[in-house]
């Protein structure tokens, strides 16, 4: 074999376990979740008329809670979904308007939500913010803000 095929084949290998490398770093493992586990809104519950202003208080069965970065097993932190829809399970919630991190092992957290009907959903994440496996969430509520 010429030296010149030998090296195509050497870069042809480089590529595909390059490749494979990336792939890899692109589906993170998810973490376990406990049979049972359950996150769940303490305050507001579903139905319920609240001012522009107001604490969500956040409950959690089953699981301990951890600071995002934090990697322990049956852990995980909370994310508030506010009228949307959860992502991809394998992928890392968004961090945005509609996806509230409480990556510091919050409880609760005071939204301010303009006039009308909205809905809220809980979201644990693990250290990654990445939906543990089955994902942990609440049933999605309705608000309405007055």
């Amino acid at each position: 074999m010429s030296q010149a095929r030998i090296a195509a084949c050497l870069i042809a290998l480089m590529a595909l376990s390059g490749a494979g490398f990336q792939a890899m770093a692109q589906a993170p493992v998810r973490q376990a979740a406990p049979p049972g586990a359950q996150v769940y809104f303490h305050y507001p519950v579903d139905g319920l008329s609240v001012p522009e202003r107001f604490t969500v208080r956040i409950g959690l069965r089953g699981m301990g809670v951890a600071p995002a970065g934090i990697n322990h097993a049956r852990t995980g932190h909370h994310h508030l979904l506010i009228d949307t829809d959860p992502g991809p399970p394998d992928q890392p919630i968004p961090s945005d308007y509609n996806n509230i991190h409480l990556g510091n092992g919050q409880t609760e957290v005071v939204v301010t939500l303009p006039k009308g009907r909205h809905t809220l959903q809980l979201l644990l994440g693990d250290h990654l913010h990445i939906p543990h496996n089955p994902p942990v969430m609440s049933p999605k509520i309705t608000v309405n803000v007055r």
